[in-house]
């Protein structure tokens, strides 16, 4: 067996020959499989050069796929000074190609990467509409398919398409609809941004109605919407300059439904809290007239004929048309009517277990319309129901009960244009089983149509219903693209990105199942080491976050595994107010699992985590001396000092402990005791383990200063510490330079060889040196 040391010694500089990347095309899922090209273990080099697909759009007759083809390497560059700046575009370059779904042959549409948005098929399949960008602003760019002319729209003078910008067709394919900005405003939001962030003085007051970076973001909202006509090339006005959130025209073309922003103030509910009127414009032109004055907290879901919406609040849900004055409720708890209560309501009893499981069912979401808005599909913890929202009626068509944490997991993911099939994707929740099923309405009846342990997602209907198109990979391996017709019985191979893969000995990976402390049943994700022997124990580094269950490919964790470790995400099980005791439950837990498999040698074992899972480690050694090396990547360590910080991301931080992912349920001032239990920093004196922390100095999430006070609190108690910065990158995995990217990943394993192999390469160290000393 290939011994892997060697080849990690530098594991920025692993590879002998640079193997380029192939882009490929087959009509066939069989197809013709590569020779491998090396048996040289997964290097960062290579880990650069994994191409990943986007399916882009798929054409309404689906004949024609448009997908976008990227690496690492094409995000390189990044320059972190200018986050929050609304008028910088982060490098993401990529190929675009188009491909013919019945014969899989594709081609380029650019010779070379471009950096790409909104992507559009016309609704005949003739043109592609685009954003490309050029220089520091995107160009509207047509591709002509039979010609593969490419045609750039000349924008009016002064004027330029907004950054986040959508393209949208009009219905006859003779209009594209895009909101446009003027350069004026542009500079007006450069100017604020170079203010906030350089001065020379900065105010800020809490008379101002919002936080000086949500003021900023707010300023990309203004935008006039046009319609381009592309035989006049002129354009025409459909909604003049306004705080635009979004749009999307109506599928016979006569209206175009917008979404108004009518925001207050700073929303601490939350991230990013925005409220929209949402209003009906002529396509010709005209008044704008509004359908619902108010969106705040809600989410919106639409029929594919733009004429009808659903929505759920609190439990309710609701549906109307853009025809009607109000929306009616369909689903959910009624309102009793005033002084309808009893007795026993009245005295404000507490109600016994059957009424709460009674109200608990009547808590639904929307979910999914189907095209015409006939039919809406909704959730509730026993399920999926189907509702006829003319009559109200309602029936549970999929039982997936919230308290059966074992049972399948069903997601809607699309409607057939007939309204006749509803198509799910399915994953076990036991084992690696997935793909995707489909309910036919008429017969009650449901079909399976793929099941297997692979991966699937991106899956996309075509607008008349007869293809389908989705992105699919084996465990650990990175995905590609494929078409079917509605049924998914002819399934076609559409790309082949990655063959220099092939012959890589990647490690295979397999889902783990054990008990966590509090006896409940978990799972985690190893990942073996590459030429992995039965019966040999190995190095195992925990890489943490929260739950666990899929296999997708991971780049820095087949670095490690070529580099003779075994990689386990082991999942764990959260109580809101004790985020450190979960860690400390479920990650000793799946420790003892691999101890007990005889993978894991308990002498060598090591823990990472980035950003939340960074938090994780450090908040884990406080508790646990049993691991050998940790490393926190661009992790809190002090929920105190981190509260109000990072104020780039606007009420992000303290929305976390309060509300969300940090999960301490409370302010601050509610339960102070809460945010120094679960400060890391507060019990530093109990840390044992060696602590690597790597940061980005211009991380807008976690600042690096939150490093910063670990690193001198283990210094100034004498603890084992490095702290490595890199000053011109942000949050996670550096992609400013090639060169940091490397260096990250050198001193990761270099930590773990350090302190999980140390001994073992000091004693074949010492054993080489003994017939020389005889």
């Amino acid at each position: 067996m290939r011994q892997p040391t060697a080849a990690c010694r530098h594991a920025s500089l692993l590879i002998v020959v640079v193997l380029g990347v192939t882009l490929a095309f087959q009509s066939s899922s069989a197809g013709q499989t590569p020779a491998p090209t090396s048996t040289l273990g997964f290097s960062v080099e290579e880990m650069l050069d994994v191409v990943n697909i986007g399916a882009s759009d798929l054409s309404d007759d689906g004949r024609w796929v448009a997908v976008t083809t990227s690496t690492l390497r094409d995000r390189i560059g990044v320059d972190n000074y200018r986050f929050g700046d609304p008028t910088y575009v982060p490098p993401q370059k990529a190929d675009l190609i188009v491909i013919d779904t019945l014969s899989a042959k594709g081609q380029k549409v650019f010779p070379d990467k471009q950096q790409l948005r909104s992507i559009r098929w016309s609704p005949d399949g003739s043109r592609l509409a685009m954003l490309v960008l050029n220089k520091d602003a995107f160009d509207p760019v047509i591709w002509e398919r039979t010609s593969g002319k490419l045609v750039t729209v000349a924008l009016p003078a002064g004027q330029y398409v907004a950054e986040t910008a959508e393209l949208r067709w009009s219905p006859d394919g003779q209009s594209l609809l895009m909101p446009l900005r003027s350069d004026e405003w542009r500079k007006k939001e450069r100017e604020r941004f170079e203010h906030e962030t350089r001065g020379p003085i900065v105010v800020h007051s809490s008379k101002e109605p919002f936080l000086a970076w949500d003021d900023l973001r707010r300023m990309t909202l203004a935008k006039r919407l046009v319609a381009y006509d592309l035989k006049s090339r002129d354009f025409r006005e459909i909604l003049p300059e306004s705080k635009l959130s979004s749009y999307s025209i109506s599928e016979d073309g006569t209206f175009v439904t917008c979404w108004e922003d009518v925001t207050k103030k700073t929303d601490y509910d939350y991230i990013g809290g925005s409220d929209n009127e949402v209003q009906v414009v002529p396509a010709a032109g005209g008044q704008p007239r509004t359908v619902l004055k108010s969106t705040r907290g809600l989410t919106l879901i639409w029929s594919r004929d733009g004429r009808r919406y659903s929505y759920s609040k609190e439990g309710k849900v609701f549906f109307g048309s853009i025809d009607d004055k109000e929306p009616r409720q369909l689903a959910g708890e009624k309102l009793e009517p005033a002084g309808d209560k009893s007795e026993e309501k009245a005295k404000g009893a507490p109600p016994v277990d059957a009424d709460k499981d009674k109200k608990d069912k009547q808590q639904f979401n929307a979910v999914r319309l189907d095209a015409k808005g006939e039919h809406l599909v909704v959730s509730n913890k026993e399920g999926l129901w189907l509702i006829d929202t003319a009559s109200g009626a309602k029936e549970l068509f999929l039982k997936m009960p919230e308290e059966d944490r074992q049972g399948p997991k069903y997601e809607v993911a699309d409607w057939s244009p007939d309204s006749e099939n509803i198509y799910l994707t399915y994953s076990s929740r036991t084992k690696w089983e997935r793909g995707f099923i489909r309910y036919n309405v008429r017969s009650r009846t449901m079909q399976d149509l793929v099941k297997d342990g692979r991966l699937y997602s991106g899956f996309r209907l075509s607008r008349n219903g007869g293809t389908a198109v989705f992105t699919s990979a084996a465990g650990n391996r990175p995905s590609d693209g494929y078409a079917a017709d509605a049924d998914l019985k002819s399934i076609r191979r559409l790309t082949t990105l990655n063959p220099q893969l092939e012959g890589k000995g990647l490690g295979k990976s397999e889902l783990i199942t054990y008990l966590d402390a509090d006896g409940n049943r978990t799972n985690g994700v190893l990942y073996y080491p590459a030429g992995y022997e039965a019966g040999k124990k190995y190095p195992v580094v925990f890489n943490l976050y929260e739950q666990f269950f899929d296999d997708p490919f991971n780049g820095t964790i087949n670095v490690l595994t070529s580099c003779g470790y075994a990689v386990m995400q082991p999942s764990v099980t959260f109580e809101t107010g004790y985020p450190g005791e979960a860690w400390l439950k479920g990650v000793t837990a799946g420790a003892n699992k691999l101890i007990e498999m005889g993978i894991a040698d308990p002498d060598r074992l090591g823990i990472m985590g980035t950003s939340y899972g960074g938090y994780a480690v450090n908040l884990l050694i406080t508790q646990t001396s049993r691991f050998k090396a940790a490393i926190n990547i661009s992790g809190k360590v002090d929920m105190v000092s981190f509260y109000t910080d990072s104020p780039r991301l606007g009420v992000r931080n303290i929305h976390a402990p309060e509300k969300s992912q940090d999960r301490l349920g409370a302010t601050l001032w509610q339960q102070p005791q809460k945010y120094i239990q679960q400060s890391a920093i507060m019990f530093a004196d109990r840390i044992k383990t060696p602590l690597l922390l790597i940061t980005g100095e211009q991380d807008p999430n976690v600042p690096a200063r939150q490093a910063m006070e670990m690193y001198y609190a283990l210094r100034r108690l004498g603890k084992d510490v490095e702290w490595v910065s890199y000053t011109n990158s942000a949050h996670g995995m550096p992609t400013t330079t090639v060169a940091e990217l490397k260096d990250f990943h050198d001193r990761i394993r270099r930590f773990f060889d350090d302190h999980l192999k140390g001994d073992l390469r000091k004693k074949a160290e010492e054993q080489k040196q003994e017939p020389a000393e005889k």
